[in-house]
This record gives structure tokens, sequence and C-alpha cells, in this order.
């Protein structure tokens, strides 16, 4: 008899699904991989075939060229692979077109997560908890720190500097994709209808994500402004560009950070940041211990993340679990 689970195999540039000879989210490319969203830790060019939703091959295409050997899954959808394993692509919350991967062979299931969050998003299709035997998660912030507040709570503070220094503008650092337009959607779902001023960078990521619905508002460009146009203004561009030359053109600005790592102050101070905005695109300890707790699967796999404490948590309650050597996966600005 097989070993229970002997068809997916973790190995140290993605999970391999052995009898389909395909690969989840792997860090070289490979003749055939599913993707489960479009940031640079897990999408990559260069495969004979790419399946993936259609946003996130739409992310991949902008940032990668990926035109030829593309399959595109929606939510949903169940397609099957080689060697009579079936894959279900599953809502996953972290940003548009993320997606869980329900793998389904020999009577058994395995959900791989990705990256995912349980907050509400305006700009992505909310998590889906999908019962499973085997559930890999990611636990980049898998300690008891991390506990990220309400996001209206941070971005509140964007509005009480604006009322308070109006002569100066808030120059928001965030992840181009996703993070972004969260900070933004989130901010119009306030009430903020000020155009909000864009680094150049930001724009295509920004354009992909109107195109497919999400309502970012009125959106400019620095380049096309002048200096006191940008007083008491919002402005959103890359981390690294907070501290950049670039950022100087600005009427003195206020500088913040949308990162769930700004909960360490130590972070925002080696980065210069004045605002620090604790502002998430994953899950965070309770939501991690939460989401095991809903899925309740035979065993948990975890990735990508502070994998110890998440582990000694499942001993502790007297769950199966084990931590995986992946490569590849960094820590995004979140």
């Amino acid at each position: 008899m097989a070993a229970a689970f002997s068809w997916i195999r973790p190995e140290p540039h993605g999970i391999h699904i052995v009898p389909a000879d395909a690969w989840i989210d792997p860090a070289r490319p490979v003749p055939r991989a599913l993707v489960t969203h479009g940031h640079a830790d897990h999408a990559r060019g260069g495969h004979g075939q790419t399946i993936a939703t259609p946003e996130t091959l739409a992310i991949m295409d902008l940032r990668y060229n990926t035109r030829e050997g593309t399959q595109p899954v929606a939510y949903g959808e169940t397609i099957r692979l080689a060697g009579g394993v079936e894959a279900t692509f599953i809502p996953a919350g972290h940003v548009l077109g993320s997606a869980q991967i329900l793998l389904e062979h020999a009577g058994e299931r395995v959900v791989i997560t990705g990256d995912y969050k349980r907050r509400h998003d305006p700009t992505c299709v909310a998590f889906e908890v999908t019962p499973c035997d085997v559930f890999i998660t990611e636990a980049t912030f898998g300690l008891p720190l991390f506990r990220h507040p309400p996001i209206t709570g941070e971005l509140a503070k964007i509005h009480q500097r604006l009322a308070a220094e109006p002569d100066r503008c808030v120059l928001v650092g965030a992840y181009a994709l996703g993070k972004a337009q969260r900070v933004i959607a989130e901010l119009r779902d306030m009430g903020y209808h000020d155009p909000i001023w864009l680094h150049g960078a930001m724009e295509r990521m920004c354009r992909l994500y109107q195109g497919w619905g999400v309502d970012l508002g009125d959106l400019r460009l620095v380049a096309d402004a002048k200096k006191d146009e940008l007083r008491g203004q919002v402005v959103v561009c890359p981390p690294g560009a907070l501290g950049d030359r670039w950022s100087r053109r600005l009427p003195d600005p206020v500088t913040a950070m949308a990162s769930g790592w700004m909960r360490v102050r130590q972070r925002a101070r080696q980065r210069g940041v004045e605002l620090p905005l604790v502002i998430s695109d994953h899950a965070d300890w309770d939501e991690l211990t939460a989401t095991v707790q809903e899925v309740n699967p035979a065993e948990t796999w975890i990735t990508h993340g502070r994998e110890e404490a998440l582990l000694r948590w499942h001993q502790l309650n007297q769950r199966k679990a084990r931590a995986l050597a992946l490569v590849g996966y960094e820590d995004e600005d979140d």
C-alpha cells in the first residue's frame, strides 16, 4: 500500500505533484507550474506551461511577459492534470487573483494556500475555508507578537496628519502589487475623494487593477504635478523610493510605510519611517491559528515564515504538523 500523501512532495524549489509532474509556485522554470498569485517569490517566468487564475496570468504578463503556454482557471473551476490529479482554484484573499489550490488524488485532499489573509479587502475576493486532509499554510507573521489592528484606524492616521499639517504631503510606501491598491481602495471607502498621486513605478499595476473592475478613483502621476499641488495630498510610492532622491521633489513629506512589519518599531526606525501603518496582506497570528482550526486538517505543513512558533502551537494543541524547507520565499515589503 502506498504511503499517505506520497504523491505530493515538498522539495527545496517548490511543491512537486508527482503523478502529474507539475509544481506549485516553483522557484525555477519547470515544464508545468501551478501558480497561486503574482508576487515575485511565488510567480516566475520561463515555465513551459503556467496554470493560474486569469487575474494572476494578467499580472504575470505585465511583470514577466508570460503570454505563451498559459492556462487560465477560474475560481471554483476544477481541472484534471496527468496521473489522475484534480486541481481546483479557490480564493485566498491575499491580492487580486490570489488562489489556494485544492489537489485531489487517490481519495486524499491537499490545500496549498500560497499567501492569504482573512480581513476584508475591497480589491480581491475573500478567503474561503476549504476542508482537507493536508493544509499547507504560510507563516509570514507566525508569532503571537503579530496581531494586526483594524485598517481603518491605521488609515485614519493619514487623515489626522494631513489635517494637522496641511502644508505637507503624506508619502506612503506600499508594495506595488496588492498593498498599494488596497490602501487606495480603503481610503476611498473611508470617504477620501481627492486625487491620489503615484510614483511612476506604481501606475501600470494600478491601471491593471482598474481594468479588472477595482475602483481606485482619481489617480495622477507625481511627475505631472507642480510641487504646491501636492500639499495636503496623499502620495503612494514603492517602499524603496521613500528615501530616494525622487522624494525630494515633494513638499516636506510625512514618510509613512504600510506593512505588517511596522508592528516592530525597530524596523520603522531603520527605514526612517515617521508614520508607521500596521497594514498587512497576510494572516496574523490569531488568523493563522483560527484558520487551522476551521479547516481542521489531519496534518498541517508550514512554510515560508516563522515556522517554529506555529509548529509549537500545533504540538500544544495535539495537532499533527511539520515544517517545510522550501527556498526562494522572501519577506515581501508587507
